[in-house]
């Protein structure tokens, strides 16, 4: 069986690792991969957004089943044109995508059906966005439409940043076509959580909770990037909550989707902030979360193929999804300057000890060695059989992964281990 993975980081190489041990597998394509995900995978130079080309080269390889794994693909319609050639795939088609394409149609849905969600107001222009400022509730969190790298999300802590926010995004096009409307929205407190669901249209299946840990720097501080550390599952999310989540948030959802005629076949990640008036929707991704999936798939005990599969056939609720008990922690390690400027170009020591426990997403093979090529360049992830141990064999293996202008955070998992205190 020939399966093609389309998209280049941390994420895909964790769910190639994972689909590696299905058996039936004989050739596993990364479309574009990178220089880490060349030891599982067969590297094809073609850019995540290159439609036509991947499509093309899906035809000529007869592939036989496809994962599209990023955000942009999706929302630009690749699993519309590889299931018109006949490849069945894994991940929403172009009308159910626009759950994460666009912030403006998923707090309406959010609105329409009941779902809770922070108040929020949307604007096309910045004049009435400003007016708008002058009187909201300070902090504020200011959210360009469209996709925008994961960073089109401000909190504006004061009204002037607030302001800048709207002028930044709206008349500087600081995310191009993505900030044409925005979504201004209520400040939430409270835990984070990530939760990953598996959903056929028919039924939600969510995986394993997560937590990430999002600033650069150690106790929180720095810049936001896209994820410094994971752990699972994440000790705020208890069989209660996750309870309450599925009744009010998870399925509605889903038949939301269904009753829009965009029914979401695919990865469907829940973005919640648990509030003292209980879970709420920060945001939705139409795909596995990066950092989080490093943390939620080694913990499937399931074969991955056949979910993905039962996705697509919408044979889901007949099919197993096991998670083990265990925890998880995965440790980003970056270039130091990330998520601003960073040198790139060092070479990357992964001893064999460790490799099969990092996943690369920054990273090229030039003249057969592997060197950073971008902001995160890998995570290390461990398994173990709590949370406190995970975190010692994550950081232990941290201490053998070498290369020049490495940075991570200290203090991954900390929270959780306090919250698991309580």
């Amino acid at each position: 069986m020939k399966v093609m993975v389309v998209g280049g980081g941390g994420r895909e190489h964790a769910i190639i690792k994972k689909l590696k041990e299905n058996q039936t597998i004989d050739t596993l394509y990364a479309v574009p991969g990178n220089g880490g995900i060349a030891r599982d995978a067969e590297c094809v130079d073609i850019a995540a957004t290159d439609l036509e080309r991947i499509v093309a080269f899906a035809k000529e390889k007869q592939i036989d089943y496809a994962v599209v794994a990023p955000d942009d693909p999706l929302v630009m319609g690749l699993v519309d044109e590889l299931n018109a050639i006949g490849i069945p795939c894994f991940g929403p088609d172009k009308k159910a995508a626009i759950i994460e394409g666009s912030k403006v149609f998923s707090k309406d849905l959010m609105k329409k059906y009941g779902i809770p969600t922070a108040e929020y107001e949307t604007f096309d222009n910045a004049e009435a966005a400003l007016k708008y400022l002058e009187t909201s509730a300070i902090p504020v969190v200011v959210k360009a439409d469209g996709l925008a790298l994961g960073k089109g999300v401000i909190i504006a802590q004061t009204r002037e940043e607030a302001f800048d926010a709207v002028k930044s995004i709206m008349e500087d096009k600081k995310f191009g076509k993505s900030g044409d409307q925005i979504v201004i929205e209520e400040f939430l407190t409270g835990p984070e959580v990530s939760v990953l669901s598996f959903t056929d249209g028919k039924c939600v299946v969510p995986m394993i909770s997560s937590m990430d840990h999002k600033r650069a720097k150690d106790n929180d501080e720095g810049l936001n990037t896209g994820g410094m550390g994971t752990v699972a599952p994440n000790p705020y999310y208890t069989e209660q909550i996750a309870a309450e989540c599925m009744e009010k948030i998870f399925l509605p959802t889903m038949n939301a989707m269904n009753a829009e005629g965009r029914t979401f076949k695919g990865c469907l990640y829940f973005g919640l902030m648990l509030t003292p008036n209980g879970p709420k929707v920060i945001e939705y991704n139409c795909r596995f979360g990066d950092p989080e999936t490093q943390v939620v798939l080694p913990l499937l005990e399931s074969d991955l193929l056949t979910i993905m599969q039962a996705v697509t056939n919408e044979t889901l609720a007949e099919t197993e999804v096991k998670f083990s008990n265990g925890s998880a922690a995965c440790v980003i390690m970056a270039s130091d300057g990330y998520p601003a400027s960073y040198e790139k170009g060092f070479e990357i020591a992964i001893p064999d000890d460790v490799a099969d426990h990092v996943y690369v997403a920054g990273a090229k093979l030039s003249d057969g060695k592997l060197l950073t090529s971008g902001g995160r360049v890998l995570g290390v992830t461990a398994v173990s059989k709590d949370l406190k141990s995970a975190l010692e064999e994550s950081y232990a293996m941290v201490g053998k992964v070498k290369f020049d202008n490495a940075y991570f955070r200290h203090d991954i998992g900390q929270k959780a281990l306090k919250a698991l205190e309580n």
